[in-house]
């Protein structure tokens, strides 16, 4: 599917070249780019290679979003693996909601990746239970942003396709069954107040991915969407502890 709307301004896709330790980035299901760009920032203050994927359909119009698969929004994701794999070693996936289901299935395909850093991963979204199955409406009224801090601005679309909450529901059903199988060590961070995704939904995934090596951290003052809520330095000093506890020696060394 071609996209037949131009990027709004601000949702692009961002590359910071540093290090061959490097860090893919997904953001979530109607999200862009710009929800996790502080995060992405900050981690390559560390030095870090960060590469922020925008997903297909996302950051353009809801007409182009209506149209996509959760297929294409893996490819998307799997595009950016490859691009960083041009000049990383060693790769770490983080994924907020709905990227960090992508994440799971990426480092299920990929056995190489490093690392997984889940923020609220969705395996199940309440809100949406009652659509399935439904051909209508259409477009369904998108809420404000989960966001706790005030005067925050999410790049996100007014309106959302229920064919897209269809494909997002698939993608969370057949999740489950490759939690065995991913190896890749993970860090799950969780809201402990999430007006969308349940924080059990972390907890089910801590406790059946195949991971030797699995943590959870509770975000006690964000919401749902916390890469851009109080809890974003805590994200950042998590996911730079994880990526050298298990790369080892430090970023230095991999320049």
């Amino acid at each position: 599917m071609d996209e037949m709307f131009p990027i709004i301004k601000g949702a692009e896709k961002f590359y910071f070249k540093g290090s061959k330790i490097g860090i893919l980035i997904s953001h979530g299901f109607v999200g862009t780019p710009q929800s996790v760009r502080y995060l992405g920032e900050r981690l390559a203050q560390y030095g870090y290679s960060v590469l922020a994927q925008r997903l297909k359909g996302h950051g353009t119009n809801h007409y182009d979003f209506e149209k996509c698969t959760h297929e294409e929004w893996f490819e998307s994701l799997e595009r950016g693996y490859q691009e960083l794999k041009q000049n990383c070693t060693s790769i770490f996936v983080l994924g907020q909601s709905m990227g960090g289901t992508l994440a799971l299935w990426l480092a299920h395909k990929y056995r190489d990746i490093k690392g997984i850093i889940l923020i609220n991963a969705a395996l199940t979204i309440p809100a949406y239970e009652h659509l399935k199955g439904k051909a209508n409406p259409r477009f369904i009224d998108e809420g404000e942003p989960d966001i706790k801090e005030k005067d925050v601005y999410e790049i996100t679309y007014q309106k959302v396709p229920i064919k897209a909450i269809h494909q997002l529901q698939t993608l969370m059903d057949i999740t489950p069954k490759i939690l065995p199988e991913v190896k890749s060590p993970v860090l799950g961070f969780k809201s402990a107040e999430d007006h969308v995704v349940p924080p059990e939904n972390t907890d089910y995934i801590i406790d059946h991915i195949g991971s030797r090596i699995r943590e959870r951290v509770v975000l006690s003052n964000s919401y749902h969407v916390a890469s851009l809520d109080y809890d974003k330095e805590q994200i950042v000093n998590g996911c730079h502890r994880f990526v050298q506890q298990q790369v080892g020696s430090g970023v230095n060394q991999s320049l």
